[in-house]
């Protein structure tokens, strides 16, 4: 069969450049999430600062605004004033020559009407109308004032105008004026609900050649007038006031024929009132050196508009902002190939973490962190933990079920370190399924898989972590979240015999999942209710009587509320004999259950200090002080190695 391929420019941006890694994405999310951000929240921010050689929409955002900078600094507005200025000063140069060279009365009459000639140049171009030029070169240059106007007038209302009529004949300028009568005929039409697409299509016939837009229809013709017009209502509010007197003066004389303006200031009024939503008021400091005309100037008005539209769509601060709001053609005009392409990359980022699942929404329509999205992160911060606890890069300890165990029923990829038994059929398989009908069969370490197993001891492990707001200020409360998630992690991944329960206390205590403690906020909360927590803990090793029951405080405060009866939380400060003395009988059920207890202290207060050793030490228990780097490390290390001994 015939085939065609079309080739074209590469707009993907750098073919060699590696692709984003989702779990270092993740990461970073997960780490504001924990912090007390929201789901949506750290992906914004995520995408508006970049993560490692992705640039972000702030760095597109700054190239936007040092562009907009530039285009203020490098220009101004004077460009029309001063083009009509040499084509004066020239004109009474060549004038002044041809009377120097007569010798009539008339020719010195005429050098004293020009010494008085006022230095204003709207009123030396009116005063100068009814002057009779001696020299050919002097009218020329006079006449071509008022056809610079003319041409400068209506480019700013049409693009290209100022080029087009160059050299214009009176017959071109006949043509322009029977096109404005009949585009207003259109619009004033059209605003009534009288135009007919026939209509449009006789006026695109007559004087399509103004409009290299091509308009398919009234309401883009419509659009594209209204967004130039706009543009030059601004140029005109950033002139200074003397500017804007002598160009309205000046551009009344425009073709030497003032019925222009009279139909263009009726087009501006038809377009205001089509497309009120259209910027009309506002104006810009223009300061350059190089001066721009009047038609340029609009069409820098219109870049600094769009500038302006882009960075608010790159900014994403609105309500209801997506990355597929950024307009990629500007993008493209103004910043060019390669912050498409920078673009590109945030979006599909974005796309697929809501693809791959990292992403779900809750009941109430807010965006979350999904199962999916908290395991990994766990996974993360036990790989880390890991890491540090073992030479080998932790490996052993975040990927092995254990040793000498039974097995699960799952079998998993091997990988190296692995000591479990060879699941040999599907390693066969898959050696065959690779290579189909290939005598003798060749294995590969990628066809290899094992056995998942578990030790025969099973454990009710209680976690509970402060979340007083002295956790939050100390900085201690990612530390504290990631070293749950990765123990976390650990228990539901390799050790799934063993029953954890994370508890969080602070005024009162609770009970909270993994997702439900990442995405916990901040908040005051005076009192560190270890005595409700122990209660909670309590319950939940009576649930496991068949397993050997663990306790895990992480902790910043002394015990300084209790929970009474009626369910009031008390608080105290310092912690009353009351609130101690309900803290230690509950203690003491737990150590009656045979828990062994371990308290985890951050911080370096003295009396949190001689409160949890004297705890301790009444069950037996153990106090680490392990500083908020190692936190994950003490209280996971702590985990597994109770497992070994038992």
């Amino acid at each position: 069969m015939a085939r065609s391929a079309r080739y074209g420019p590469y707009r993907g941006g750098d073919p060699l450049a590696p692709p984003v890694d989702l779990r270092e994405v993740l990461a970073e999310i997960g780490d504001d999430v924990l912090a007390g951000t929201s789901p949506q929240s750290a992906l914004r921010e995520l995408l508006r600062r970049g993560q490692g050689d992705m640039r972000g929409l702030d760095d597109l955002a700054a190239r936007v605004n040092r562009r907009r900078q530039e285009l203020l600094r490098r220009n101004n507005l004077g460009g029309t004033l001063d083009e009509v200025r040499e084509l004066l000063d020239r004109a009474v140069l060549e004038e002044r020559k041809e009377l120097a060279r007569s010798l009539d009365d008339d020719a010195r009459f005429a050098e004293m009407q020009l010494s008085e000639v006022p230095s204003r140049t709207a009123d030396a171009v009116r005063e100068l109308a009814e002057y009779d030029w001696r020299s050919p070169a002097a009218r020329e240059s006079y006449d071509r004032i008022r056809d610079l106007l003319g041409r400068e007038v209506l480019d700013q209302r049409f693009e290209g105008m100022k080029q087009a009529l160059e050299n214009a004949t009176d017959e071109d300028r006949a043509r322009v004026s029977e096109m404005l009568s009949d585009l207003t005929d259109l619009l004033e039409a059209h605003a009534r609900g009288e135009d007919t697409e026939q209509q449009f299509r006789e006026f695109m016939d007559r004087h399509g050649e103004h409009f290299p837009e091509n308009p398919r229809d009234v309401e883009e013709l419509l659009d594209s007038l209204a967004q130039r017009a706009a543009a030059a209502q601004r140029l005109r509010n950033s002139l200074t006031d003397q500017q804007r007197d002598e160009l309205d003066e000046l551009a009344a004389q425009a073709f030497g024929d003032p019925s222009l303006m009279r139909q263009l200031d009726r087009l501006d009024s038809l377009l205001e009132s089509a497309r009120p939503g259209e910027i009309w008021d506002g104006s810009e400091g223009f300061e350059g050196e190089r001066g721009m005309g009047l038609g340029e100037g609009v069409g820098a008005m219109q870049e600094v508009a769009d500038l302006d539209r882009l960075a608010e769509q790159l900014s994403q601060q609105y309500a209801g902002a997506t990355q597929s709001d950024i307009d990629l053609g500007l993008l493209e005009r103004m910043l060019g190939p390669d912050a498409v392409a920078d673009a590109r990359t945030l979006a599909d980022l974005e796309e697929a973490l809501r693809r791959r699942g990292y992403f779900d929404r809750a009941s109430d329509g807010q965006w979350r962190l999904s199962p999916k999205a908290m395991r990994q992160l766990g996974q993360t911060a036990l790989r880390e933990i890991a890491d540090r606890i073992s030479s080998r890069g932790g490996d052993r300890e975040s990927r092995r079920t254990g040793r000498l165990g039974e097995p699960t029923g799952a079998v998993r990829a091997w990988t190296f370190g692995d000591t479990e038994p060879w699941d040999v059929t599907r390693t066969l398989t898959n050696a065959v399924l690779r290579d189909p009908g290939r005598i003798p069969v060749r294995f590969t370490v990628s066809d290899v898989e094992v056995h998942e197993t578990e030790q025969r001891a099973k454990a009710a492990v209680a976690l509970l972590v402060d979340t007083s707001f002295s956790m939050v200020m100390e900085g201690r409360w990612v530390p504290m979240k990631r070293t749950a998630l990765a123990l976390n992690h650990l228990v539901s991944t390799r050790f799934r015999s063993d029953e954890l329960q994370m508890i969080s206390f602070g005024r009162h205590a609770q009970v909270v999942t993994a997702s439900e403690l990442a995405g916990l906020d901040g908040a005051w909360d005076q009192g560190t209710n270890l005595h409700h927590a122990l209660m909670l803990a309590e319950r939940h090793l009576r649930r496991h009587p068949d397993a050997t029951p663990v306790v895990l405080v992480v902790t910043d405060g002394e015990p300084t509320a209790h929970l009474e009866p009626d369910g009031y939380a008390a608080f105290d400060y310092p912690p009353s004999a009351r609130t101690l003395g309900l803290t230690v009988r509950e203690l003491d059920q737990v150590a009656r259950l045979g828990a062994q207890v371990t308290f985890f202290l951050l911080g370096d207060d003295p009396g949190l200090a001689r409160v949890t050793d004297r705890l301790a030490q009444r069950v037996g228990g153990r106090v680490v002080t392990p500083g908020l780097d190692g936190l994950g490390v003490a209280v996971v290390g702590d985990y597994v190695a109770r497992r070994r001994r038992r």
